[in-house]
């Protein structure tokens, strides 16, 4: 990141400030342009305190989507995110079909450290084993993202990553029937179909969904075909309770064009280097909830959801550079490797929030179990067919076969004193138990394995804020944070990586200091100073043995710390001047700089001990900068989004560089972005969304497993536009 884009970052953000400043009236929630209301989309810090959950004192945000400012039709997260300063969004395919998010230093693989929610249930696989998110949710039925950073550990769960929570939409309540659907066309035949009912009839109200998504991908042999279902009937039984059942399922089919190596990807980024390889999963989540209302100071909240899906994937694995063609001695194409996995979870919910008085002010005081039970039994390294399509069938049994089963018991409570009117202290508690067996074979069957593994453990923190009369507000919190380590730690499917047998759990803190507000309807921001320890640390290593064969090592690498400072600002360039306008053009930047380095640990290379000490941390850019413009006027909204991604290193000793393209640099990236939604006779609107508009060369993300190893290019240009209606 060069001097003249720090200065002109800087420039930028003082110029909105000094916009801003003398505009000093409340916020509204919504204005009236030309007989169109247009909803205030603005990113807010969560409330206080918000059902049975208190935010005081953390660092929160609270985004709302709108199709003029993100590519809501392919699920673009860099665009979904983008006013979230320090998301890294790791780009594995341009369909948006994983969410793939990390921040403050955390793995962005299938956001596996970060807790992720709809609802407020978890969607995780498993929260503990094999906490990688399978499941898509289509992001035009997200209503709104609520998102804690790592403090989120005492309420949520012990994820370094935070809290990340999709509520989806609900029916239109003064309606006994409503539809909307949209139906959008782009580049590489991509087609997306979304549609869905709603509305209340009586106590019960309703909404239901579904979305299908297909195209060819940007790269060849890259097709994918995924759909989503969910529905959502809820019973007002009474003014004070109500209990709702939901079904949520999302599964598709993926053609994976596999990973490049440096060489391959200059020659060219489109290529594809795998024809034969298939990733498919499928996630199924029925969940109950049952809210009541016990009076105006007591609320209950009890959720109860399953989730039962599978994981499969039939693969070519090798590196790069070797290609995947006909075995001459064979005469056919070599077997591939056949992995299944299946899951089946169970986990309740219970909390509670009392309000009470002490002395004159109210405080809050909230306290939650979980229960939680999950087996997933995996099967890995199966022989299978020489064919090209999706098979999973085998020619030879699986060469690792587990039951993984994990359970969890955890109670947390946190109290939200209201010192004064304008300060807050909120300290909490978790204590959490995890209970961990593995049993079954492995290294071809010839292997058993019997491990039983019990943890307890408490987690700590405490909140502050101060809430200044002009709107704004200080807070900062430090919380307990941990890591079991997961069973890919111990029985990784790729070839390509060795396991230390005595991997232990990471455990640290998070720690936040912060500054937030607005002034009026033409002025918002949020800045904060944050600090991450990440006690033994765990990740993979670049290694040479004896016989100069290079492999990777997972192991504790060391202990990690990642400091730094996130700012957003947004200005209303037009209301800054007249604050009466009919229409606002709006200019926002998202800024972080993460100084993500190893403060200890080692590693023996060729008999000899090599210190990681000040080594880069592994996926972690210094900067992130998202910056954009955004026009609205009655009917028209629109955005131009610029991005920018630091480099970073893939893996825990910096290795600038492999033949296979499995390690090595990634390089840093400038993008822009552009979406737009015109809305027209009350019911209908036409949207267009252009990505990477300058056909950029890039990537995300290097990798050793799926869908790689090697280099995973990131999408060029790419356009869709959409039609919808809603009644």
């Amino acid at each position: 990141m060069n001097t003249l884009y720090k200065i002109s970052l800087t420039v930028l953000f003082l110029s909105c400030a000094g916009l801003a400043r003398a505009q000093h009236k409340s916020v509204k929630d919504t204005l009236q342009l030309d007989s169109v209301i247009i909803k205030e989309s603005r990113p807010k810090h969560l409330p206080n305190v918000s059902g049975t959950n208190i935010f005081a004192g953390k660092r929160t945000f609270d985004i709302f989507l709108d199709a003029g400012k993100a590519n809501l039709a392919n699920n673009n997260a860099r665009m979904a995110f983008a006013k979230v300063p320090g998301v890294n969004v790791w780009e594995m395919d341009g369909a948006g079909l994983q969410l793939n998010i990390g921040t403050r230093g955390t793995d962005t693989h299938r956001s596996i450290e970060t807790n992720i929610r709809q609802n407020g249930y978890n969607t995780n696989s498993d929260m503990f084993g094999y906490p990688e998110n399978h499941y898509n949710v289509p992001f035009q039925a997200v209503s709104e993202i609520q998102i804690v950073r790592g403090s989120a550990a005492l309420q949520f769960g012990s994820q370094f990553g935070g809290m990340v929570n999709f509520k989806l939409k609900e029916g239109d309540s003064t309606k006994v029937f409503g539809f909307e659907s949209e139906q959008s066309a782009g580049s590489n035949r991509f087609f997306n179909s979304y549609n869905a009912i709603g509305g209340k009839a009586g106590k019960v109200s309703y909404y239901a969904f579904y979305s299908a998504r297909t195209g060819d991908g940007w790269r060849p042999d890259a097709a994918f075909n995924s759909r989503a279902y969910y529905a959502n009937v809820k019973y007002q039984f009474n003014d004070k309770g109500s209990i709702a059942f939901q079904f949520s399922r999302s599964d598709y089919r993926q053609q994976i064009a596999g990973g490049l190596t440096d060489a391959q990807f200059t020659a060219n980024n489109r290529q594809s280097t795998r024809a034969r390889n298939f990733f498919n999963p499928e996630i199924n989540i029925p969940a109950l909830l049952f809210n009541y209302q016990f009076d105006k100071n007591t609320r209950l909240e009890v959720t109860s959801h399953v989730l039962f899906g599978q994981r499969n994937s039939v693969q070519f694995i090798n590196t790069a550079n070797i290609p995947d063609t006909v075995n001459t001695s064979l005469k056919t194409f070599n077997p591939r490797q056949v992995d299944r996995d299946y899951y089946a979870a169970f986990t309740t919910e219970a909390r509670l929030l009392h309000t009470y008085k002490l002395g004159n002010l109210n405080s809050s005081f909230t306290a939650g179990v979980r229960y939680f039970e999950e087996t997933t039994k995996r099967k890995q390294k199966g022989t299978g067919t020489v064919v090209s399509d999706f098979d999973l069938s085998l020619v030879k049994d699986y060469g690792i076969d587990l039951r993984l089963h994990t359970l969890n018991y955890a109670a947390f409570a946190e109290n939200m004193f209201q010192v004064t009117q304008a300060f807050t202290v909120t300290p909490g508690v978790r204590f959490e138990q995890i209970n961990t067996t593995t049993s079954g074979v492995i290294v071809n069957r010839t292997v058993p394995v019997s491990y039983n593994d019990k943890r307890n453990f408490p987690l700590f923190g405490t909140g502050l804020q101060y809430q200044l009369a002009n709107g704004s507000q200080f807070y900062g919190n430090i919380s307990q944070a941990y890591r079991p380590y997961i069973y890919a730690a111990v029985t990784p499917a790729d070839q390509l990586t060795i396991i230390d047998p005595n991997i232990k759990d990471s455990k640290g803190y998070d720690a936040d200091l912060g500054y937030r507000g607005h002034i009026s309807t033409v002025f918002s921001f949020d800045v904060d100073a944050f600090y991450v320890y990440y006690g033994n640390r765990a990740g993979t290593l670049t290694q040479t043995d004896a016989n100069n064969v290079t492999h990777l090592y997972m192991t504790n690498i060391g202990n990690g710390v990642a400091k730094g400072i996130e700012a957003f600002t947004e200005v209303s360039l037009i209301r800054s001047f007249d604050k009466s306008a009919g229409s606002d053009l709006r200019l926002f930047n998202s800024l972080s700089y993460t100084y993500g380095r190893y403060t200890s640990g080692s590693l023996n290379q060729n008999g000899k001990n090599v210190s990681l000490k000040d080594n880069h941390l592994e996926g972690t850019p210094d900067w992130i900068d998202r910056a954009g413009l955004t026009f609205l006027s009655g009917h028209v909204s629109s955005t131009l989004q610029y991005s920018y991604v630091g480099k970073s290193f893939s893996d825990a000793n910096n290795t600038t560089f492999n033949a296979t393209g499995a390690t090595g640099i990634v390089p840093s990236y400038h993008l822009f972005d552009w979406a737009f939604n015109y809305s027209f006779l009350k019911n209908y609107h036409l949207t267009a969304n252009m990505n990477n508009i300058f056909n950029a060369k890039y990537f995300t993300r290097r990798i050793n497993m799926y869908p790689g190893p090697g280099i995973l290019p990131a999408d060029g240009r790419t356009f869709n536009i959409g039609f919808g209606v809603k009644i």
